[in-house]
């Protein structure tokens, strides 16, 4: 079947499991992480135990200057997926002197995206309002996403008014780093339905198409939303290949100059499983993107 989003089969999910607990085993040392902080109240009536909660992943090594702040956003397809699955990107970002938020966010059925969106813009606002505390620096955020996360991010990013709602205006975020990003323009993929299964989407986005616009990328970018880095597999589904295409062309023709860079035989799943190791090419770009390459340098 080739639509483009992965299907989260038994294998990835064990390889994940697997892969965070080496990490957690390899690469604790350099880093602190804070689990499970809630970043909404526990009194909002709206309150989920499991899914309002991130993850701060901290360098242990003291830094004289406040350091620059990446929130991470998973994918899944808008109906799974977990914090506790990415704790090696955690701890790579901590090792390389970034400060690294890792979210979780609420997903379908329980909620459509327009939630899960203003599940991470509240995020952002909790970590613009408190991540000093853990040395990283608010007015330095930047967002990233695999998949569905990759999409959530660009969102953020592009709409000022998700975080506006929440005291955030203007936009905080300075930038993004989008993996292989799904639902950059879910208004034109739900209108075509051109793959087998794809009605599986109405159910995160629902059946009005006012909808589908509102939570596509494509339609909010402008010539000031902050700069994208862009990394595509080079054999990930052709869907992600195209919107992502469209994406750049669109940010060309408002004037920005995004990265983007297409990795010769990533497929999907690979392409966050590759943040595993240190030095593959999205860490370079993106300690470069963020301004972390002299607190990289400390950092080793």
């Amino acid at each position: 079947m080739r639509t483009f989003f992965f299907r989260v089969l038994p294998g990835f999910i064990i390889l994940a499991l697997l892969l965070g607990l080496a990490n957690e085993y390899a690469v604790a040392r350099p880093s602190r992480r804070i689990a499970d902080v809630a970043y909404i109240p526990a009194t909002d009536p709206g309150f989920d135990t499991e899914r309002h909660r991130l993850d701060v992943y901290v360098p242990k090594q003291k830094a004289a200057a406040l350091r620059p702040v990446v929130v991470f956003i998973h994918g899944g397809s808008w109906n799974s997926g977990n914090k506790n699955f990415y704790s090696f990107i955690g701890r790579r970002l901590a090792k390389q002197g970034v400060v690294a938020v890792i979210i979780n966010y609420r997903l379908a059925p329980k909620v459509e995206v327009p939630a899960m969106a203003d599940d991470c813009a509240r995020a952002v606002a909790w970590t613009t309002q408190h991540i000093a505390e853990y040395g990283g620096d608010p007015q330095r955020l930047y967002l990233m996403g695999h998949s569905a996360g990759g999409g959530l991010a660009a969102l953020l990013t592009a709409d000022n008014q998700l975080l506006a709602r929440w005291g955030m205006a203007p936009n905080p975020v300075r930038g993004a780093i989008l993996d292989d990003p799904a639902g950059l323009d879910m208004y034109d993929y739900l209108q075509k339905m051109q793959y087998p299964g794809d009605e599986q989407y109405l159910v995160p986005f629902g059946k009005e198409p006012t909808v589908w616009r509102t939570v596509s990328p494509m339609y909010h970018i402008t010539a000031s939303t902050a700069p994208f880095l862009l990394f595509v597999g080079g054999e990930t589904y052709p869907s992600i290949q195209n919107s992502s295409a469209k994406f750049r062309e669109k940010l060309v023709a408002l004037g920005q100059q995004p990265v983007f860079k297409v990795l010769p035989g990533k497929k999907h799943v690979p392409m966050v499983l590759q943040l595993y190791w240190q030095h593959n090419i999205i860490y370079q770009e993106l300690l470069q993107f963020v301004g972390a390459s002299a607190a990289t340098k400390a950092a080793r």
